[in-house]
């Protein structure tokens, strides 16, 4: 990959983000799912258009009360193929916010239900460190696999590359937010996809929304880094 494909991703997104501007029906939709997310509603957009033209599965780290569920299960739909996708959330409950609820994981299968996207999507509650919900990835998954990867969740998205990246195809869409944040995710998120981009693994393709980084995963310089990982994964029993 060289810099004339990265300008070409960044102006085919930006593009694409206008198009579906137009798009009222789809738009309004998608609208609906910002409502039950804290991503601002471009990447939303974004989501689904990177879930429909991938072409492997999607892994989400962080579903939350399902928008950007329910914008990637609008984009696999749309694409008119049959699609994995799994998505991590632990749940418990948030308090003193306009998204406040007693009961993420129970609200989250609410909104999806509600979308008509239930059955479509592979929901794991727990956290996505922990190792059965590991070995529950790596089980559902081959190596290679997914197209699109998803992360909002706590600020250690270096940990769960580690733990899930020989899953993810070459050029891989990649979506991490909190790259530029308010919060004391901000911080360390930005550090860790930094040091990634440095070593060559991942590819900066924009930032959009209220700091979310759009990327590529980069295989061919990611597969020096796998041993380890893979080492890893077999002294704790977790299938390869």
């Amino acid at each position: 990959m060289n810099s004339r494909d990265d300008i070409a991703d960044c102006l085919e997104l930006m593009q694409k983000l206008i198009e579906y501007r137009y798009q009222k029906a789809l738009h309004h939709q998608l609208m609906k799912a910002a409502d039950h997310s804290m991503l601002h509603p471009d990447v939303l957009v974004l989501i689904y258009h990177m879930a429909k033209v991938s072409e492997g599965g999607i892994l989400e780290i962080g579903s939350f009360l399902g928008g950007s569920t329910i914008a990637a299960g609008l984009g696999v739909r749309d694409s008119g193929k049959q699609k994995k996708f799994i998505s991590i959330e632990l749940g418990g409950q948030l308090k003193d916010h306009r998204l406040a609820t007693k009961n993420i994981f129970r609200d989250l299968e609410r909104n999806l239900a509600r979308a008509g996207l239930r059955d479509a999507v592979t929901l794991i509650n727990g956290s996505s460190f922990e190792e059965k919900t590991i070995a529950a990835v790596r089980e559902a998954t081959t190596r290679g696999e997914i197209g699109l990867f998803i992360s909002d969740a706590d600020s250690n998205v270096r940990r769960d590359i580690d733990s899930y990246g020989d899953r993810f195809a070459d050029r891989c869409w990649v979506v991490i937010d909190d790259y530029v944040s308010a919060t004391d995710k901000g911080g360390p998120t930005r550090v860790q996809v930094d040091e990634l981009v440095a070593a060559g693994r991942l590819r900066t393709i924009g930032f959009y929304g209220w700091g979310t980084w759009v990327g590529r995963w980069l295989l061919h310089v990611a597969m020096f880094f796998l041993p380890a990982q893979i080492a890893w994964n077999q002294w704790f029993m977790v299938p390869v």
